[in-house]
């Protein structure tokens, strides 16, 4: 598993100003997401649950 955006798929590599954290739902899964889609609200969906946030 390499550090990806859970949303747009972007590598985070390098990248700053993204978050990580379980997944609200089951905290069974780790959520990543970019700048980009933290600020334009973009959704996530949790792998194991189907959870899905902003």
């Amino acid at each position: 598993m390499g550090l990806k955006c859970s949303t747009c798929g972007i590598s985070l590599l390098g990248q700053d100003g993204f978050v990580k954290f379980s997944c609200p739902e089951c905290s069974e899964t780790v959520v990543m997401r970019c700048k980009q889609c933290r600020k334009l609200s973009n959704g996530y969906r949790c792998e194991k649950c189907g959870f899905e946030g902003p």
